[in-house]
Order: C-alpha cells, then structure tokens, then sequence
C-alpha cells in the first residue's frame, strides 16, 4: 500500500525572520508586508500571541501592546529559495517530493519503501526533522496513507506522527480542530458560529448545496476531506546536482596547472547550468592528494554570476593561500545554482554614488583569500556585560546605508575587547591619576560609579563603572573589578 507523508514547516517566514535574527529567539516577533506602523502583520510567534497580537493587526498596534515586539519583512523570493533549498533536502529522503502549490512550507513525499532502507518509518521521519533542524528550520512530519490525512496530522500536531493503517489516519484526522487549518477568517468564524469545531464535524454537513452556503473555498476542503477530489502526487523533476569529476595522470602540487583544470571542470558546470537558467552561487571543489588525503574549499562570488574569469579569480586566490602535502591525483568540483532573476529599474531613480556591486566583489576576495569569517559585522545580543551584549556575525549582504539628519553629531563609545589592564594606582599621586600616560595628561573629571553584579550562576561578577577626562580632554571607559581588585580600560568615548 503506498505511503505518503507531509512535511509542514510552520510559519515558514517567521521561521526565516528569526533565522536571520537569532536574538529575537526568546521575543514576540512578527512577520510585516511592510516595516512600518501601518504595515499588515502576516505571522505571529507564539510570544505575540501571548501579547494579543495576531495577523490581520497593524504593527503600530502590535507596538502598543508589548513595546518589545520586533518585525521585519521577508522577501518573498526570499520564501521561494527557502522552499527550494528545502525541496533539495528532502530529495536526500524520498526521490518523489512536491511542494503544497498553494501553502509555503507544506511539502508531500512519497515514502513507499522506505522502510527497506530505514528501520521504520518513525526513523525516516526523525531524520528528516533532524536534518531541517541542522539548518535552522522547524518542521513535523506525518506518515500516513492519503494526501489529506498526513497534512490534517501535520498541522495539528507538534510531534511526528505515524500511522498503522488508513482507519487510524481517518480516526485522528476526525479529531483534528478546523481551527489549525489555514483557512480564510470570515469561514473560520461562520463554522464555529454553527458549531462546526472538528474536520470530523465538518464532514457530517450535506454536501450538496455547500459552495452556495460557504463557498469554494469550503467545497474543496471537503472534498479534499472525502477523498473525492483525489489527484497523484505531482513530485518535483528529481534534480541531480551539478558535478564534474578528473583524474590526473600523475600527482599535480603546480598552483597554476590546478587552476587550469578546474577551469576546464568550471566551463562544463557552467554550461550545465545554463541549462537550468540559473548562474552560479557557490563552487565547492574537492583535491584527493597522493597520500589518501582530502583537502576541501569553496569560494562564492559576490552575486551569482557565469563569468568565469571572476570565479577563478577568486579561486586563484583561494589556493595560493594553501598548501598540500602531497599531490593531488583528483579533483571534483561541485556548483550550486540561483535562478536567473530579471532585474528592474527604476528610470527615474538617481544612480547611487557608491557602487555595492563593487564592495560586494571586494568582500568576495577578501573572503577567498582569508577565510568565510574574514567579513563579519557587529550585531546587538541580550548580554549581562557590555563586551557580552554584541557579537560578530558573518556578513552575507551589505545593507543600503540609510543615513539620517542630526542635529549634532552622536558619540560613539569604542569597546576594547579583550579590556586593557590599568596599572594599579598609587597611594599618593602628586600630579594626578595619570589614565593614559604623561602625554594625556591627569584625570580631571570623573562620573560614576555605575555598578554591575551578578554572574553567579557562572562567575560571580562585579564592577564599578566610570566615565573619566583627562586634560588632553579624551573621555574614557574605565571599571574597577572588584573581585580582582584591579582598575581595566574598557573603552574610549569618542
């Protein structure tokens, strides 16, 4: 008997939203068509809810219920590639995969069979949860025997789930409130007023005269419910990846003869695909070295491009910053896809004088040449201490600068990490506490303190901060530990 399952990755774009924003992971977080007050909130957490706010609501409303509410945008082709590289993943799972046409996040698999390669159907469905999982995503799979059932399962439960025979599915499917169906709020509302709280309840009504009363939307829930309106699963093409393996002769170390076969494997890739309408995103290469080693890389462009030359450039500078013990007796060579997208423009909007295509390039080489971590950007995190309430994260997309009108121009306060060690002071300081040195001059002007404590459920903490001038008039960020009893520089006001 076929087996199908249903992979529901709920709130698919909040999902992307907190991804992106990983310390909104304990906050009310919604996802808007728009960031602005008067913007449409699409998708909620669990913490927003708790605050009342829910889709349908201005965000200027959401605000006024828990100023701590955060929210964003997502793109939708954002979503789209999402759904995608997720349709990717699954193919690890099951070769027959189709993504929900009209829900994102809903995805169908065939599993008959499966059970010959995994333990039991349970596994295979851990496995895949495992797997979103590694990549941030939150997903739960049912296994059940129709289209219907495993997705009513998927929506309603927390937990994989899977069933024994097709009674057990229709038993549970039954039960399920219409409540977790992503249905329309005006028929959501006339269902409950009639009572109507279960798809069980909702299969008892007559059908005849169904779509008058509650309309299409309503006609083709129940007969997708009944099994009448029953269609094949419609898997998406299987998609092999872009590969291109060669061998060599004899043991190659020459950095410039490796960059010539990988050009020849990179013409091929990028004619595969052309194929495919899409440009490349990301070269991963693989060198087998005389000895049994393996030494691995990847290098992406800026933007997704086919130019050629621009790639092995930024290979190029990849390699010369490596080494190899030995040889190398193969390479493989493995290129990832992004759809080729029109792009617009605007006729009447004035050419920006900085050129982010550019900067983008630069970071690209700087990121073959010193490592993915080489590029990073500072972003606020909830911290008990002032070096532990930021951390840098690997910058991906350099952002539009957004610059405002002041009236006079902020501060900026630079943190030393890790904090400099002050030399103790002494008794008697006949020309004055002498911060930074005789240059500098002595401390003219203190405020403070500002205490810090706590740390005690990993190490007890605490400081007196204070802000101090000298005469040269620099303002400094200094705290004495007072576990340590010793003065620290923590940073400059500037």
């Amino acid at each position: 008997m076929d087996r199908t399952a249903c992979v529901n990755c709920p709130a698919l774009p909040l999902q992307l939203l907190v991804r992106a924003h990983p310390d909104w992971q304990r906050q009310p977080v919604v996802v808007v068509d728009r960031d602005k007050p008067n913007g449409v909130i699409q998708w909620t957490n669990t913490a927003a809810r708790e605050f009342r706010i829910f889709p349908g609501m201005r965000y200027g409303a959401g605000l006024a219920l828990a100023p701590e509410l955060r929210g964003g945008e997502i793109d939708p082709q954002t979503v789209a590639e999402a759904a995608t590289a997720i349709t990717r993943r699954l193919w690890d799972f099951s070769p027959r995969i189709e993504p929900a046409p009209q829900e994102t996040g809903v995805f169908w698999a065939d599993v008959s069979g499966m059970a010959i390669v995994y333990p039991s159907l349970s596994e295979w469905a851990s496995a895949v949860r495992d797997d979103l999982r590694s990549v941030g995503i939150r997903a739960t799979i049912a296994v059940g025997f129709s289209r219907f059932g495993s997705y009513a399962a998927a929506r309603a439960n927390r937990e994989n789930i899977v069933f024994a025979t097709p009674a057990e599915e229709q038993a549970h499917v039954d039960n399920v409130p219409m409540s977790h169906l992503r249905l329309q709020v005006n028929l959501q509302d006339t269902l409950h007023k009639l009572g109507v709280e279960t798809i069980g309840q909702f299969l008892t009504l007559p059908e005849r005269g169904l779509r008058k009363r509650f309309g299409a939307e309503a006609e083709a829930l129940y007969q997708l419910a009944k099994g009448t309106d029953w269609t094949p699963l419609q898997p998406v093409p299987l998609r092999e990846p872009v590969t291109c393996t060669k061998m060599l002769d004899y043991p190659e170390s020459d950095c410039g003869r490796l960059l010539a076969y990988l050009a020849d494997m990179l013409r091929a890739l990028l004619s595969e695909l052309a194929e495919y309408h899409e440009l490349l995103k990301t070269l991963h290469w693989q060198f087998t070295l005389d000895n049994g080693d393996e030494e691995k890389g990847d290098v992406s462009p800026a933007t997704p491009t086919a130019d050629m030359n621009q790639i092995l450039n930024l290979t190029r500078l990849h390699l010369e910053q490596r080494s190899f013990p030995s040889g190398v007796v193969e390479l493989a060579a493995r290129a990832v896809g992004h759809p080729i997208t029109q792009r617009q423009t605007d006729l009447f909007q004035e050419a920006p004088r900085r050129n982010a295509e550019a900067a983008h390039r630069a970071f690209a080489k700087i990121r073959a040449e010193l490592g993915n971590d080489s590029v990073v950007v500072a972003r606020l995190h909830a911290g008990h201490l002032p070096e532990a309430q930021y951390r840098w994260e690997t910058l991906t997309e350099l952002p539009r600068p957004r610059p405002t009108a002041v009236s006079s121009a902020p501060l900026i306060r630079r943190i030393y990490r890790p904090a400099i060690a002050l030399p103790p002071r002494q008794r008697h300081e006949p020309d004055g506490w002498l911060i930074a040195g005789v240059s500098e001059g002595p401390v003219e002007e203190v405020i403070g303190p500002q205490c810090i404590t706590g740390g005690w459920w990993h190490k007890e903490v605490a400081r007196s901060y204070y802000y101090v001038r000298t005469r040269s008039n620099r303002w400094f960020w200094i705290y004495h530990d007072t576990k340590r009893r010793r003065w620290f520089l923590q940073g400059e006001v500037q």
